[in-house]
């Protein structure tokens, strides 16, 4: 199978498996998608969508979010980790956003990168997913598919990020970061993975990666 050949077996599979894709994180606007995917960092979806309802429902908007203090931020958000940093940069954007922006979201990714705790893979999730700009957000999820799916050559996510927007469409990049991480979730997890469920790999997979999972099997 050629590359191109391989990328468009992607595309139609994760089409066919996922035609309606949900967003991980829940949120209502750009402000609130923002604040949740900074949380996200080294935690899980399923905890950053327990813990955002009850920051929101004291604060979901930056006016009402630098009325609290930063120590009152954190005691919200410690089960998301990384409280000390992620209450700074929450209530720290949250001014600049007043400041700056009339409390709104910037729609650019220079304007957003400059806030504080804000880098170029928050940037992207906000740009696809609340204004529809096309981007391709690298986690850990896609990171580790391109690699065994032998598209990129897994030396760090802003490698993987040029080569899945070299391959793939422009126009499928909003629909296709998600549906790669629900199949990873699914079906291709970091560890202990049933190959035979994991259609993509099993049929376009990296020599090395199927081997590997072939020889732990028969061990």
């Amino acid at each position: 199978m050629t590359k191109n050949e391989k990328v468009t077996f992607v595309i139609n599979k994760l089409n066919e498996l996922y035609p309606e894709i949900p967003i991980p994180l829940d949120h209502k606007d750009p402000y609130t998608l923002l604040v949740a995917v900074l949380l996200s960092a080294q935690c899980t979806d399923v905890r950053v969508n327990q813990i955002t309802p009850l920051l929101f429902a004291k604060a979901d908007n930056p006016y009402d979010m630098v009325k609290m203090s930063i120590e009152e931020i954190a005691a919200i958000i410690r089960p998301c980790g990384l409280s000390p940093m992620k209450s700074k940069g929450i209530h720290g954007l949250s001014e600049i956003l007043i400041e700056k922006y009339n409390g709104e979201v910037p729609q650019s990714f220079e304007a957003l990168e400059s806030l504080p705790a804000v880098g170029h893979k928050t940037a992207s999730v906000v740009m696809s997913q609340a204004f529809g700009v096309p981007a391709f957000p690298v986690d850990t999820h896609i990171h580790r598919l391109m690699y065994r799916w032998n598209l990129s050559n897994g030396k760090n996510v802003q490698q993987t990020e040029k080569d899945a927007k070299r391959l793939f469409p422009k126009e499928t990049w909003n629909d296709l970061h998600l549906q790669i991480i629900w199949y990873g979730r699914e079906y291709s997890p970091a560890r202990g993975w049933d190959l035979e469920k994991d259609i993509i790999t099993k049929t376009i997979g990296r020599k090395s990666v199927i081997d590997e999972i072939l020889k732990k099997n028969a061990s």
